[in-house]
């Protein structure tokens, strides 16, 4: 399956407000996005692109122009690279890149037989596999939970606990086979699978925890004027977006002769952009995505 960057056009057009100005891509893939703004942008103009998955890093170093960088780094570090205030515009698509599932060896997708890993860098942290031997029960419903919104989830736990005292789960397909056989409802659209393979990914790489600390630190780099633009896939990234952006207030006592303050770090440009019918027609998982744009004060 190719890579299709999701509203590909739609995001670049808000992101480029100066063709000479220094702009991010936070999660480059396989570079869609990246290649759009440095197509955009004039010779002193720049891109950085980031992205802790060893062959994404791999396919961005091949690109040879003097004004891209990518980062072998994940987007939590942004501000080690940049000064406050020193960057025109950044995005993030928090989408999973199609060719982790593509690839048996990287353990993402539950229809392919591969190790159980998981992992964005599999130089480090540990595998999943390694993980799902060592957890409390308690907490596999935890990560079912909170990440998968499984409602099966304690049925989930039971069964991997089951397995594990028996052999150790190093396998996508025993993982995915377990969960098919314990699951109660057979939905031919959804594999009974998918949102505890969903909620396992987040909680190994640690994706919300980290997209929270990105968002910090582009506070801290992005100019006045600047443009931060979020494209999400699921309500967990997008509750992140909505709160970090929404206005602060500031609550005076009654005896202070003050009115209610709001203060604004960001205004919204745009909210909840959707892919047309064209696009989701070509790439069915566009169908999900919501793309924000806000502009610094």
């Amino acid at each position: 399956m190719l890579h299709f960057p999701v509203l590909l056009e739609e995001s670049i057009d808000f992101l480029i407000n100066d063709i000479n100005g220094h702009y991010v891509d936070c999660t480059f893939g396989r570079g869609g996005h990246s290649e759009l703004i440095l197509s955009k942008l004039s010779n002193k103009g720049a891109l950085s692109s980031f992205d802790k998955d060893p062959d994404a890093f791999r396919f961005g170093s091949s690109i040879k122009k003097k004004n891209f960088k990518i980062y072998h780094d994940s987007f939590k570090n942004l501000d080690k690279y940049f000064d406050d205030e020193s960057i025109d515009g950044i995005l993030y698509d928090l989408g999973t890149c199609s060719t982790h599932f593509d690839d048996a060896k990287r353990g993402f997708s539950f229809n392919k037989e591969g190790p159980l890993d998981m992992r964005f860098n599999n130089n480090e942290g540990i595998p999943l596999s390694e993980w799902l031997q060592s957890a409390d029960k308690s907490q596999i419903i935890e990560i079912l939970y909170k990440y998968g919104d499984e409602k099966h989830a304690k049925l989930i736990a039971n069964a991997i606990d089951s397995a594990r005292s028996k052999k150790q789960i190093l396998t996508t397909t025993v993982l995915s086979d377990l969960i098919q056989e314990v699951y109660p409802e057979k939905n031919k659209k959804i594999h009974p699978a998918t949102k505890s393979f969903q909620a396992f990914r987040i909680f190994i790489n640690n994706e919300l925890g980290e997209f929270k600390d990105s968002l910090d630190a582009a506070h801290r780099i992005i100019k006045k004027g600047g443009l931060i633009i979020t494209i999400a896939f699921h309500s967990l990234e997008d509750n992140i977006i909505k709160n970090f952006f929404k206005p602060n207030i500031r609550l005076f006592p009654k005896d202070i002769p003050l009115n209610n303050q709001e203060q604004k770090s960001f205004k919204c440009i745009a909210k909840k952009i959707r892919a047309s019918d064209d696009e989701i027609n070509i790439n069915k998982r566009s169908r999900s995505a919501i793309m924000r744009v806000f502009q610094k004060l």
